[in-house]
């Protein structure tokens, strides 16, 4: 340790080196259940020369290195389990350059997503991906994030223009550049994307953005069993009404809502729905719409256009985790998520639903069904290894499910540690590619070491 702060300390200022035991416990866990563990140091670098050198010194002494967003993250992956240097990259929390002619923005990876969306405000522009949680770009660039937006927009990888990354040897590359397309070269984007800080530390991002729609509707449709309701889904899906966000509460998780909001949602399964567009592109897609749900069962839709009423029904299925949260005192939330085909989610659903009831586990779905991703919400007391052991279980035959159908063991959360086990399985022999990617660019695996990777390499 002594000699982590020598190195550390030459490289920058000792103020923004920490080994505070209240800081190291808040660098030892994110949002999940998994087990927390400490860092040895945590650092609070300003610029991509300073993380530069972390990596250089980190990577001759073959210190393991983890970046750090806001923690926010569902599968352990900022989790410091070999120790090492906590990279907490709060400081370069800058919306560097809009370029609004390009619909292009250029940020520093601390920068959250309320905070770039506010800014960009000015432009009459947004930043479309919108994983519920206020995490930071950087975050989400690194763990692939989606959300509630993806079906009309896509997921975090399409909206990356260029990344700037430190390479574990302290080398600076950039992956892309600012035009629209390009056909030169391996797509170093997609690579990066998703990596979960094992192969590099991103400094800077480049990003699509999008014109502020003129109109937005809103509503809920709720349906008398969750097949129906994911019918509903389908059909809109094959329209080609290009629906904003298509959510799936089920009905427990209505209940759990209108007991923590004082609402009164019929508790019943329920389609959350936005659609995006103008005044009258819009009206002939809601009026589309109400014609499908309800001639596949629909018992009651409504659909506003008023900012707040739309605000509010969005809180609710943003909320959704803290009401299972606040029900269950002294219990932990786990949650799960996985991804099908479009035509196995119905009976995928549905299964989960069975083994759910038949278990003695407390427990939700809910979903991005326009785009076969759902979750799935386990409120478990970690100080009960059998009701523990039951949850992990009941979290592996429902990955196992969604690999046998095609699927795969995550459709936006990430791996990070929770879905190791399942990567040569979904994988196959391009595993051992990612593998020796891996071993190229880090070959002391310093980078986020434990996460994706099951093998020592």
């Amino acid at each position: 340790m002594a000699n982590y702060l020598k190195g550390l300390q030459e490289i920058f200022n000792e103020s923004r080196i920490s080994v505070n035991e209240t800081i190291l416990e808040q660098h030892s866990r994110d949002e999940s259940y998994h087990t927390p563990a400490l860092p040895d140091v945590v650092v609070f670098p300003e610029n991509a020369d300073e993380v530069s050198r972390i990596l250089s010194f980190a990577n001759e002494h073959h210190i393991p290195a983890v970046p750090f967003g806001l923690g926010s993250s569902l599968e352990g992956h900022v989790i410091p389990y070999r120790g090492g240097i906590s990279i907490d990259m709060s400081l370069m929390n800058k919306v560097l350059e809009v370029r609004e002619q390009d619909f292009l923005v250029k940020v520093q990876p601390g920068v959250t997503r309320t905070q770039l969306n506010k800014e960009l405000k000015k432009y009459g522009l947004f930043f479309s991906v919108d994983p519920g949680a206020d995490a930071t770009i950087g975050g989400m660039a690194a763990t692939n994030a989606s959300g509630t937006t993806s079906v009309k927009y896509g997921i975090m990888r399409d909206q990356v223009r260029d990344l700037e990354v430190v390479l574990a040897d302290g080398k600076i590359i950039h992956t892309g550049g600012l035009a629209s397309k390009s056909s030169s070269g391996l797509n170093l984007n997609g690579l990066f994307v998703g990596s979960e800080g094992t192969l590099g530390v991103f400094t800077e991002l480049t990003l699509k953005v999008y014109g502020i729609p003129e109109v937005t509707a809103a509503g809920r449709a709720s349906f008398p069993s969750v097949a129906q309701a994911v019918e509903a889904v389908n059909g809109i899906m094959m329209a080609g009404i290009p629906i904003a966000r298509i959510e799936l509460v089920d009905a427990q998780s209505i209940v759990q809502v209108n007991k923590y909001m004082n609402a009164s949602y019929e508790e019943k399964p329920t389609l959350f729905l936005e659609f995006h567009g103008n005044r009258a592109g819009l009206d002939q897609d809601v009026a589309f719409a109400r014609e499908i749900v309800k001639d596949l069962g629909c018992r009651d839709i409504q659909l506003e256009t008023d900012s707040k009423v739309r605000n509010e029904l969005w809180e609710a299925r943003h909320n959704l985790a803290y009401s299972f949260i606040h029900s269950s005192p002294g219990k932990k939330l786990m949650v799960t998520d996985v991804s099908v085909p479009l035509d196995e989610l119905s009976p995928a659903i549905s299964d989960t639903r069975r083994k759910i009831d038949s278990s003695n586990i407390e427990g939700a779905i809910v979903g991005h069904v326009g785009d076969g991703n759902y979750h799935v919400l386990f409120m478990i007391d970690l100080k009960n290894p059998e009701e523990v052991m039951e949850a992990k279980k009941l979290n592996e035959e429902i990955v196992e499910y969604a690999l046998s159908k095609g699927g795969t063991c995550t459709g936006e959360h990430g791996v990070g540690m929770g879905k190791i086990k399942y990567q040569r399985r979904e994988h196959g022999n391009a595993y051992d590619v990612m593998l020796s990617i891996k071993r190229a660019l880090d070959p002391n695996c310093i980078m986020n070491p434990g996460k994706i990777f099951e093998e020592d390499v």
